[in-house]
């Protein structure tokens, strides 16, 4: 893509209420625009990452055996009357009524709908398990969004929803989701740390908050520092098989957010020297509540041995377009953003210092089509900026690899390299420039 052709409105002050640097690098980058109170409309750079982390998503529960569907933001209240969490949910639900008077609301979770579409099609426990998923804007009127798209009141979700013949299946579905999940958050360059968490208005008695470690997290949390150390599975995963081996090993440790803490308990299971109190932020969260929601519902099967059963469910919740408010904060500098590769809008800056000399064009245009044609994602600067501000906006919007152009490195065929994440800079030939960075990128997409 041509910078030139693109629509990147960077900001070259950052506005007074943006208190963290996600939220700051966010508008300054020119990611997002804000539209009323936590309601922001994603340009095209944060829609690009967007959507890249929705696909780091998708196919992680397509690998757990979840299948995707779509289901409306719209929903009715009689649904939420069944369950009984219509009144009792609060003012963060939108209520609105339609031209009929009938009561609606804008949903913020959807456990209600899914138990009805469940028990309209499935009849007998031989049709279980079933794994459902759906990837949806939600509403919630948070009284104070702050800090951008990290609480905002309109937000990306991936729900997922389980449903299983009993309790010890249902903690299977359960398994497959804490293990897809720390898959998920690795892919996209985050350490996320599985802790014991309240079941809050969703219900249940099990479940786990996926946190990242940050300063400007919202969540006191407190483990111990070998879950912090501990790598996460790979391609050795069988989602068809045993898990609780890679379960138990990420909850044989403890990990627990501030509502769960216990301080005594902290202290006697962990060594001083391993004990870690920080802030965190939640990128994911899952629940097993049993029939919190079948039984009043009457999402029922036909038993192997006669007569109607109750299904076991959970739901699992990732936060989408939190998670790129979550990114920023792992990786980012004075500077501006560090995109890892999976999820980096464009995997390399192409820099012509010269647009419009013939030299400097015709260079950059075979390292553009090279990359390009073998899958790199290039952002091609072709205006007639200054350098220092070409490089400026390449730091700002945080592209994983800068590859720079200019006269005096063409005197000796040289190209100018430089890896955003750390800095580092070298030159090489300007014929191998685009198969080095394809290399690069290659290497830092692989994850199994």
């Amino acid at each position: 893509m041509r910078l030139s052709r693109y629509y990147l409105p960077l900001l070259k002050e950052t506005p007074a209420d943006a208190q963290i640097a996600s939220h700051r690098l966010m508008l300054r980058a020119g990611m997002i625009r804000q539209e009323g109170a936590g309601i922001y409309a994603w340009l095209p750079l944060g829609f690009r990452v967007l959507k890249k982390i929705e696909q780091i998503v998708r196919e992680e529960q397509d690998r757990a055996g979840a299948v995707e569907m779509l289901m409306p933001t719209i929903q009715s209240a009689e649904l939420w009357r069944e369950s009984g969490r219509y009144d009792a949910y609060g003012k963060e639900m939108l209520r609105i009524t339609d031209r009929a008077d009938r009561e609606m609301l804008f949903g913020p979770t959807n456990e209600e709908m899914i138990t009805e579409i469940f028990r309209a099609g499935v009849r007998s426990y031989k049709d279980l398990p079933k794994m459902l998923y759906h990837i949806q804007w939600k509403f919630r009127d948070e009284i104070r969004p702050r800090f951008g798209v990290m609480r905002g009141r309109e937000f990306l979700m991936k729900d997922t929803y389980s449903f299983d013949i009993d309790e010890s299946a249902g903690r299977e579905s359960y398994n497959k989701m804490f293990v897809a999940y720390l898959r998920t958050f690795a892919r996209m360059g985050l350490k996320s740390i599985p802790m014991r968490a309240e079941t809050g208005p969703i219900g249940g008695d099990l479940s786990h908050e996926f946190i990242v470690l940050a300063d400007t997290g919202e969540s006191a949390v407190y483990c111990d520092r070998q879950l912090v150390d501990m790598d996460t599975p790979k391609k050795d995963i069988d989602f068809d098989g045993d898990l609780q081996p890679v379960i138990d090993q990420f909850t044989a440790h403890y990990a627990a957010t501030d509502e769960m803490h216990d301080e005594a308990d902290f202290e006697k299971e962990v060594d001083a020297a391993n004990r870690v109190s920080a802030r965190g932020i939640e990128v994911g969260h899952i629940f097993f509540f049993g029939d919190k929601y079948s039984k009043p519902m009457k999402a029922v099967v036909a038993g192997p041995e006669g007569g109607e059963i109750p299904v076991q469910m959970g739901s699992y919740g990732v936060g989408v377009s939190r998670l790129l408010g979550a990114i920023i904060e792992a990786y980012h500098d004075d500077d501006g953003c560090k995109w890892p590769a999976s999820v980096a809008p464009f995997h390399a800056g192409l820099v012509n210092l010269r647009a419009g000399d013939d030299a400097c064009d015709e260079a950059c245009a075979r390292i553009y089509d090279e990359l390009t044609g073998q899958g790199v994602e290039v952002l091609y600067d072709d205006t007639g900026a200054r350098p220092g501000e070409k490089f400026a906006r390449m730091d700002l919007i945080g592209l994983p690899y800068q590859i720079v152009i200019g006269p005096r490195g063409l005197e000796n065929g040289e190209a100018e390299i430089k890896r955003r994440a750390d800095g580092e800079k070298s030159t090489c030939a300007v014929d191998a420039a685009a198969a080095q960075i394809a290399a690069s990128v290659k290497k830092e997409l692989s994850y199994d």
